[in-house]
């Protein structure tokens, strides 16, 4: 019998666990969930004969150490600042470790010892990270088969309402973590964009937005998500003259939402005296110098942020509940602590609604061997939810995990070292198990 230990029993979790549950008679697994909160990783394992919810405390280095040596793999779906922690114990036990959490530096300054113990860390196995990159190499790859090279590189990527659920002005729906919406963009962005590098500090990520057209779904909106020139070495491309990696948002979002930003709103380091005693409108008082004239709070803010008091965005920032005179209560002690309960509140993905899920990555390639110089190839990944039931992002990220952790314990990634999918040898496999699974590809090529 095989023991998986799967560590955090949050939303990204359950989809996971409950592809692991389905297959573990026919595997011969036992699965193991641990979480701070014993009472949601007892939901997530429902009773299962083959399972065990336990209480776990990560930063127990005791009980670390003791779970970690018990098992054969470990499924990290902790937060970002636990996987180097958890990555080491499992070195130290040489037990292998797989996650949907961006690979850091502190995972891959693990590579050697990884390597010397014969396992394998596996990092953004989700859907983005993870999905995206499986399907960037592809394209990729095929373009390097056929004799070419990469010019451009865009990747695209969104968890959004379904075109039948949309339920707000904002377009939106709050389907994972609202505090990854709130701060978006903290760190700014960086890309390459006709080989010219474009710097965006947090106050102008979401100025600098675009359109694409996506299939069956049609014009959406782009901002510019993270640091993109890294990508030049891990995806090879390092001729591209253009690389560009995109959070996608319904058209309308980023006018409204870099005015909150603009505000300053977004900030999780300052914490506001007495904030649980003010209204709303009194929390927005706050951000407005004390030079900015106006008979009212509403024309002050439209005058600071430089937009119509009459406009769409003013709708939306009296529509999401900022100028109410509810009183905030106890939802934290930061300005980011109100807004994520502003958005949990307001942006709530109801049983009735769906949510979707979209992938989409273009390239433009250019031969020196064929009779047409250049082409665009495009995939689209575009997955729906269910209504009332799993969501489309939950199963994208835990899927991809699930099919991981099967294939390593049969032996079908013979790697060892940190990586991220875009070794042949995991993207490959993984890719035609999620094909199988029933996710569907959308593949197309151009001539230009």
């Amino acid at each position: 019998m095989k023991h998986i230990l799967v560590l955090g029993a949050g939303l990204s979790s359950t989809f996971l666990i409950r592809t692991l549950l389905q297959q573990a008679e026919k595997e011969d697994w036992f699965i193991t969930v641990g979480d701070l909160d014993l009472e949601t990783a007892k939901k997530c394992v429902t009773g299962h004969a083959r399972a065990d919810a336990i209480f776990f405390d990560v930063n127990d280095a005791e009980m670390r150490s003791t779970q970690i040596e018990k098992s054969d793999i470990v499924v990290n779906m902790l937060p970002p600042s636990f996987q180097a922690m958890i990555a080491l114990d499992c070195i130290y036990h040489t037990k292998h470790m797989i996650s949907a959490s961006y690979q850091d530096q502190k995972i891959r300054d693990l590579d050697l010892d990884a390597n010397r113990k014969g396992v394998l860390i596996l990092s953004e196995m989700g859907l983005d990270p993870g999905i995206d990159h499986m399907l960037a190499m592809s394209l990729i790859n095929k373009v390097r088969s056929n004799g070419g090279k990469v010019k451009t590189f865009k990747s695209y990527g969104g968890a959004l309402p379904a075109p039948d659920s949309l339920s707000n002005p904002l377009k939106y729906a709050v389907t994972w973590n609202p505090r990854n919406v709130v701060m978006a963009g903290e760190h700014g962005a960086q890309y390459m964009h006709r080989g010219k590098i474009k710097v965006l500090p947090f106050h102008n990520v979401f100025q600098d937005s675009w359109l694409v057209d996506i299939p069956d779904v049609g014009p959406l909106e782009v901002y510019p998500n993270r640091e993109t020139l890294s990508y030049r070495s891990t995806f090879e491309i390092n001729r591209a003259t253009t690389i560009i990696r995109g959070t996608i948002r319904y058209p309308g979002w980023c006018e409204t939402w870099s005015q909150v930003v603009k505000l300053g709103i977004p900030n999780e380091h300052l914490r506001i005296p007495q904030l649980r005693k003010l209204t709303y409108r009194q929390f927005i008082e706050l951000f407005i110098p004390v030079e900015v004239s106006g008979a009212d709070l509403e024309t002050r803010v439209a005058s600071f942020l430089g937009i119509s008091p009459t406009g769409t965005i003013m709708d939306n920032l009296r529509w999401l509940g900022l100028f109410s005179d509810e009183v905030i209560g106890n939802v934290g002690e930061t300005p980011a602590a109100v807004m994520t309960h502003l958005l949990l509140t307001k942006l709530k993905m109801e049983k009735t609604l769906r949510d979707m899920v979209i992938l989409h990555t273009e390239l433009e390639a250019v031969y020196s061997n064929r009779k047409t110089a250049s082409e665009k190839l495009t995939v689209t990944l575009i997955e729906k939810g269910e209504r009332g039931g799993m969501t489309a992002i939950t199963k994208t990220v835990g899927l991809p995990v699930a099919i991981g952790v099967k294939l390593i314990l049969h032996g079908k990634l013979p790697i060892t070292g940190c990586h991220i999918p875009t070794h042949a040898g995991i993207y490959v496999p993984v890719l035609r198990e999620l094909k199988k699974a029933g996710l569907k590809f959308r593949e197309n090529a151009t001539n230009l």
